[in-house]
């Protein structure tokens, strides 16, 4: 009788373990899987950010060709202005 403790213990142990690995399994795929969905979520975010900074990059360039374009119509204006005061 003591023999069939002693098994049915090892057998409950072994049986125990089991369910641990398989719980550990089981926590592993869902820890990579979040792994793997945090990976998705980075490079999504890092395509947006550079979309985001080509926009940003665009708008500058017209901000400056703006800018370039005020001040020639600006001093084309002063001259006009200097050429109608001498008159």
């Amino acid at each position: 009788m003591l023999s069939n403790s002693k098994n049915t213990l090892k057998l409950l142990v072994a049986a125990g373990s089991l369910a641990v690995l398989a719980g550990c399994a089981s926590g592993q795929e869902q820890m990579r899987s979040d792994i793997d969905q945090a990976q998705a979520d980075a490079s999504e975010a890092k395509s947006m950010s550079q979309q985001a900074m080509n926009a940003a990059q665009k708008a500058q360039r017209d901000a400056n060709a703006a800018l370039e374009a005020t001040q020639r119509n600006r001093a084309e204006m002063d001259r006009m202005f200097e050429k109608s005061m001498r008159k």
